[in-house]
């Protein structure tokens, strides 16, 4: 009888002993964290470059984005226009559709069932956090009414340089230097890239959400605030037409006006200037960014039915053949998604290279995730960047580049990816280069 008390108590102790490690190890990985540089790129490659034009999945042999469709240069007519397309079919009352009423609005139901203006983040994360955003209310009011940020004044900063003006690389690196809202990884935000997968791999690899935790101070900052205010103003459905509102269309001018007054923007305008593809004057300038990235034009055969900032932002649900997400590369539209249980991440796509592993400082990401149960085999996304920036970017790459634009931004080498629709834009996303 001793000799099995003191078993049992043997036990006892060495299950405690086995404990304590654990959380020693837990902390040491908590300070390496800590103590992990927070400027440093992760170079992520795609096993198969995402490339929304003609790419396929070899395993199942569709396609995987509706660019491929869309925009392939076959497909066009000499004058640019687009063919015509048969109506996509009228979606059924299916178990996506019981979940996501026609208009993807997720302030008007989900603000009513938050508590005082706050919105619960995250069915899958481990932690969980609240976004106060009824202050976004007030970009709804009259033009009249609106307030915006100070303008910014950098003087020759801002003015493109013949070296910028003579290589398109130059010129993006710039914007990004410029762009003074860009986040800080580990101190605005915390990612978990999970595990890695193959493009044609359909398993979950991640045991949580891509987002950890997001600072809400940011959501408050003029430029990021009023463009995901914008953010429920669409169908999520490809070939569905949009109706816009006079509200919706003075939010998207505010929304401009609010971003022309910072830094990557008043760079860009002088850029355009310098190279005569927009004639001086600053009004009108913001007059043609609001037709450029909110006017709508036809995808899916439906006209009226989509615009640049829905299909890059925003994201569409393709409805013809086999239901799959297209555009969608915003880190803050995919926040935001995954905060309300509508995106689940599935896992970052391998590098080419090895050694090139994404982790929590990676501001690059090539992803694999589903929204609203609808897949999105790869994609990829720059994490903490600000509105104006993108904008800035792909507005840039669209009048000076081509479909391909190899440019640096910081240390890191990009493929600025940009699909024409006539003379609209049809798509843009980076593409990881190494």
């Amino acid at each position: 009888m001793e000799g099995l008390v003191k078993g049992l108590i043997n036990v006892a102790l060495g299950g405690e002993e086995e404990e304590a490690p654990q959380r020693r190890d837990s902390q040491s990985r908590d300070e390496n964290v800590e103590q992990r540089s927070r400027s440093t790129w992760a170079q992520v490659v795609s096993d198969e470059p995402e490339n929304e034009g003609f790419s396929r999945d070899r395993r199942h042999g569709h396609h995987r984005e509706e660019e491929e469709n869309n925009y392939g240069r076959n497909q066009w007519e000499s004058t640019g226009s687009r063919p015509v397309r048969p109506q996509s079919a009228s979606y059924q009352d299916d178990g996506y559709n019981r979940q996501n009423d026609e208009r993807s609005k997720y302030n008007k139901q989900e603000e009513a069932e938050s508590n005082d203006g706050w919105e619960t983040v995250g069915k899958k994360p481990s932690r969980y956090q609240k976004i106060h955003t009824d202050h976004w209310n007030n970009y709804k009011c009259a033009p009249e009414e609106q307030t915006y940020a100070s303008e910014v004044s950098y003087g020759n900063d801002m003015e493109p340089s013949r070296e910028e003006l003579a290589d398109i690389s130059k010129a993006c690196s710039k914007l990004w230097e410029l762009d003074l809202n860009r986040l800080e990884p580990g101190k605005d935000y915390e990612i978990d890239v999970g595990e890695g997968k193959k493009v044609y791999d359909r398993g979950d690899r991640a045991e949580g959400s891509l987002f950890s935790w997001v600072n809400e101070d940011i959501f408050r900052r003029p430029t990021f605030s009023r463009f995901c205010s914008l953010l429920d103003n669409y169908n999520p459905h490809q070939g569905q037409k949009e109706n816009v509102t006079s509200q919706e269309k003075q939010e998207q001018a505010a929304f401009i006006e609010e971003i022309s007054r910072t830094a990557p923007f008043k760079y860009l305008y002088n850029y355009l200037v310098a190279k005569g593809i927009v004639s001086p004057g600053y009004e009108e300038f913001k007059r043609m960014m609001t037709n450029f990235w909110f006017d709508l034009y036809s995808r899916g055969g439906t006209y009226g039915s989509s615009s640049a900032f829905e299909h890059v932002f925003v994201g569409e649900i393709k409805q013809q053949g086999e239901q799959e997400v297209s555009g969608f590369h915003n880190w803050l539209q995919f926040y935001l998604e995954e905060a309300k249980g509508r995106v689940d991440y599935q896992g970052y796509i391998f590098p080419r290279r090895r050694g090139q592993i994404p982790d929590s400082e990676s501001q690059l990401l090539t992803i694999q995730f589903e929204w609203n149960g609808v897949l999105k085999s790869v994609s990829s996304t720059l994490i903490g960047v600000s509105p104006e920036f993108e904008m800035a970017l792909y507005t840039l790459c669209f009048f000076v580049g081509g479909e391909d634009n190899n440019i640096e931004l910081g240390p890191y080498p990009v493929n600025v990816k940009c699909y024409r629709c006539g003379n609209k834009l049809g798509s843009a996303f980076p593409i990881a280069e190494c």
